[in-house]
């Protein structure tokens, strides 16, 4: 296991230098620096959080572009996620515009989201989570997610958590941009504050998605 020391400049060079040319020829000439630079660290920043939230997934760099329109090979970023049940869990992401941290539900199959809706319907459990999400705004968290454009399908468009209620994913995040404390150490702590103020979030959902 290896001591989570930050992230170098170096990682944020590479993924500005990766969104001007995302090529093989560029990622085989860079490889070396996104082990070194991203991947390694990002293991390792994960590693030093799993005693409490458990073993993270940090992601393969490389797209899925069977179906996709884009057809460039690699992602402009490298996550690491750790799942706290059914798409549900807590984020980190390097990129080039900085660093991230967030948690929510990502992605839920038809029956977690229509059980998801159930519940913000709910009055009780629905303001509970209308609760949680204003504490996190007031905390500097953002909240977003993919929604639909319209009402879902069966609720009232004058509902009162009708926002709520179009989300089909819901991420709650931190933008820690170049703030300092991504080049060193103290970034275990500070992740490890956020991922425990979203605490409650993730287990709301792991509660209604039971």
């Amino acid at each position: 296991m290896t001591d989570f020391a930050g992230f170098p400049v170096a990682a944020f060079d590479f993924y500005d230098d990766l969104e001007m040319d995302n090529t093989r020829s560029f990622w085989e000439a860079h490889k070396a620096t996104y082990a070194e630079a991203v991947r390694t660290p990002m293991v390792a920043l994960t590693e030093a959080l799993a005693a409490e939230f458990g073993a993270a997934k940090v992601f393969r760099p490389h797209r899925d572009v069977r179906f996709a329109k884009d057809k460039t090979p690699y992602k402009t970023h490298q996550g690491a996620f750790v799942a706290a049940g059914p798409a549900t869990g807590w984020y980190a992401e390097i990129a080039a515009p900085g660093f991230r941290v967030g948690a929510g539900f990502y992605h839920a199959e038809t029956a977690e989201l229509a059980r998801i809706r159930t519940a913000i319907d709910d009055d009780r459990r629905g303001k509970e989570l209308e609760g949680l999400l204003q504490t996190l705004r007031r905390s500097g968290f953002e909240v977003g997610g993919d929604r639909l454009k319209t009402k879902p399908r069966g609720y009232d468009p004058a509902h009162p958590r009708i926002d709520l209620l179009r989300h089909r994913s819901l991420v709650v995040a931190r933008q820690y941009g170049f703030d300092e404390v991504i080049h060193s150490a103290a970034l275990v702590d500070r992740v490890r504050a956020d991922w425990r103020a979203l605490r409650p979030l993730v287990e709301w959902v792991q509660r209604e998605v039971a």
